[in-house]
């Protein structure tokens, strides 16, 4: 519930209004009730040929009969409805110079800097005031899922990864999640631990993004500056783990490419005591920060009907108060043996869905110190499906030098025996093949609920392949979230839903 709707009653009123509705479901109102033209009083066949307005003036009724007041007899310019889609923006704008009325019409974007990635948005404004806007999507449309038809099915992980390219780990779970369905096969336990750990990193260092830009949009240049400084430790990891900070094709269906480095316990630890040292600054930084309460609270405010006729998920829905995550209502990847909180807060405005994020990183945290706890006790374990059809006959690891194969990869591979190497020669280029149907698999990303539809043709490539972003729903709650508020306001709407264009445009 929004705290505009728990303000108390005015002490000392006496009179009440009735808004209750009538037993025939028609609303009581003045209007209801006015007589027009034909209804007027009818004396000695005379009718009431004089009105009176609410100052007093006198009008009298026209050919017509229609009622006439002095007031209206200005001429007052319609206001204007302006439709831009696919138009040319000049023509729009030389029409609009002729008209007496404040309507202007301005594009804000397609720019990256304060709108999260390459997004148009068609404004009205009446002053200040947004009476209309519309998001404009498709800047960065790249064919992903098109181009995954053309590619093995390990392949399409290098594709997809590079969608919500903030949070790239959910890509590649989700997807590889609804390949596993197809194939039927489970996912090793030290596999399942991993793509925990990789995805509450990767939900932590998206919320430090999610903050931090929405804190420097608003003036809080410091809450950017800190959390790309934790946002680094996190990638630091991610190299050491598979070798790239970001896209990094790191799931694969079956498991994980990689198993950690010798010294990946080790860093583990070194980024857990790190955040538990640093995440304490951003509540001292923003929680009681008046700016950001000023430009924050009970603004873009959407309640729970709303965000539910409106597709939203994730911590814009859990600002609502409603505690829906996929983690908690539809386990996957061993969710449901860690001991972690569902947030919620209750404002339903910016401020909630900031605080929300907030907590989650710790939430996060917990669950990180968890797998640390259980990739100790599952060392030496397999990270991939010993399906000889679906997992390569040699574990992949790296060469001494950081580089490369290491020697007993390329030992087990090629001096075991020729059908190892022709067997891993037809993996490779051919792929593997998928049992014909389709499947839809979902998950709780850091923006929401991100979902995979795949079909199979029983081939070695995906017939076809479809996403679901959270961004993309969430964007066409932008004109119920500012219409009627400031020109100043669009920017902190936006931020509070954390959308990313790769994933919204794919």
């Amino acid at each position: 519930m929004s705290p505009r709707d728990e303000l108390d009653p005015v002490e000392g009123t006496e009179e009440t209004v009735d808004i209750s509705v009538a037993e025939d479901s028609e609303l009581s109102s003045p209007c209801a009730e006015s007589q027009g033209p034909e209804d007027a009083e009818v004396v000695d066949g005379v009718s009431d040929d004089y009105a009176e307005d609410d100052t007093g003036e006198v009008a009298q009724d026209d050919d017509k009969g229609a009622v006439v007041f002095e007031e209206e007899l200005t001429d007052k310019p319609e206001p204007t409805e302006y439709l831009i889609i696919g138009g040319d923006f000049d023509d729009v704008v030389a029409a609009q110079q002729n008209r007496s009325d404040e309507v202007i019409v301005i594009n804000m974007g397609p720019q990256h800097p304060s709108t999260h990635g390459v997004l148009r948005l068609e404004v009205e404004l009446d002053g200040e005031s947004v009476l209309s806007i519309r998001p404009g999507i498709g800047f960065l449309h790249s064919g992903i899922e098109k181009s995954m038809e053309y590619r093995t099915w390990a392949q399409g992980v290098t594709y997809i990864t590079r969608m919500d390219y903030v949070a790239p780990i959910f890509n590649e779970v989700v997807y590889c999640l609804a390949v596993e369905k197809l194939l039927g096969i489970d996912v090793p336990e030290r596999a399942n631990v991993l793509r925990v750990l990789t995805m509450e990193l990767g939900r932590i260092a998206n919320h430090l993004v999610a903050v931090g830009t929405g804190g420097m949009e608003i003036g809080a240049l410091t809450v950017m500056t800190i959390g790309f400084r934790e946002r680094e430790m996190i990638l630091d990891f991610f190299e050491a783990l598979c070798g790239t900070r970001m896209n990094h094709a790191y799931i694969r269906p079956g498991g994980v490419s990689i198993d950690l480095p010798d010294n990946g316990l080790a860093r583990l630890r070194t980024v857990i005591e790190w955040f538990h040292k640093h995440l304490p600054e951003y509540a001292g930084f923003c929680n009681e920060n008046p700016i950001f309460h000023a430009r924050m609270r009970d603004v873009a405010t959407m309640s729970f009907p709303q965000a539910m006729a409106m597709g939203v998920t994730g911590p814009p829905l859990r600002a609502t108060g409603y505690p829906w995550d996929l983690r908690k209502k539809q386990p996957y990847c061993g969710y449901e043996t860690y001991d972690f909180d569902v947030i919620t807060w209750d404002t339903c405005d910016a401020y909630g869905r900031f605080r929300v994020r907030l907590s989650e990183m710790w939430e996060s945290l917990k669950i990180v110190e968890q797998c640390y706890k259980r990739l100790e006790e599952t060392a030496g374990q397999p990270i991939m499906s010993t399906d000889p059809k679906i997992g390569m006959p040699g574990d992949l690891s790296l060469g001494p030098d950081g580089q490369g194969n290491s020697f007993t990869h390329v030992k087990k591979v090629m001096g075991q025996s020729m059908e190892s190497l022709i067997h891993h020669f037809k993996l490779v280029t051919e792929g593997f093949k998928v049992p014909p149907g389709q499947v839809y698999a979902t998950i709780e990303s850091p923006k929401g609920e991100l979902g995979c539809h795949i079909v199979s043709d029983g081939g070695a490539r995906p017939f076809r392949v479809h996403m679901r972003d959270p961004g993309f729903h969430h964007l066409q709650s932008v004109p119920l979230l500012c219409e009627g508020g400031m020109m100043s306001d669009i920017v902190v709407a936006v931020a509070s839903l954390d959308p990313v264009l790769g994933g919204v445009d794919r």
